[in-house]
């Protein structure tokens, strides 16, 4: 647990090593529990954390405290960070993942069209770096569950030369044009 400096009143800075991450809070929610002498609050927060540049990660928190409960769930999310596969700045192709009564459905899009998706869906494809992507959520508009149908709509996904090797098939014979697409995401990373 960090210690409180005591002439700020701050908490230190944190670990500047290593990557810098996007956190985002996508849910925050007080929660009770019963005893035998009252009621005791605490907080249930949902992060979602990523590099911008193709990793996220999910994670639930739960604290007496704001600070202490996102800092758990951003531990929980570091942890669950995975690579997704991208072709630029949209995904590969059109997936539907469902999560409980969630479902999401992500599209591709051309370069230019934006992220159209709203709450946590947004949130999730924010931190993970996808800039141009349609979504929509088809089920129940539970954040916690958005968030989760989406994580596992990434998981879902596969690259277009992953496709191909398993059919037996050249790249350029399923997909014509993710050879240009390939070069210019060089280029632009140069």
């Amino acid at each position: 647990m960090r210690m409180m400096n005591r002439l700020s009143g701050k908490r230190e800075s944190r670990n500047t090593e290593g990557p810098q991450l996007d956190v985002r809070v996508v849910r925050t929610n007080k929660v009770f529990k019963t005893h035998k002498g009252g009621k005791t609050a605490s907080w249930s927060i949902l992060v979602v954390v990523g590099d911008n540049r193709g990793q996220v990660g999910v994670g639930l928190g739960k604290a007496r405290g704001i600070p202490d409960a996102i800092r758990k769930a951003e531990e929980a999310a570091r942890k669950s960070m995975f690579k997704v596969p991208m072709i630029g700045q949209t995904i590969p192709h059109e997936i539907i993942a469902t999560h409980g009564t969630a479902r999401v459905m992500l599209k591709p899009a051309a370069p230019g069209t934006g992220v159209k998706a709203g709450g946590a869906v947004r949130a999730c494809l924010e931190a993970c770096g996808i800039h141009n992507v349609l979504a929509k959520s088809l089920g129940s508009r539970n954040a916690i569950n958005q968030a989760y149908a989406t994580i596992e709509a990434f998981r879902s996904l596969t690259s277009p030369e992953d496709s191909a090797s398993r059919r037996g098939v050249e790249v350029n014979q399923l997909v014509p044009w993710l050879a240009k697409a390939r070069k210019e995401e060089e280029d632009a990373a140069h």
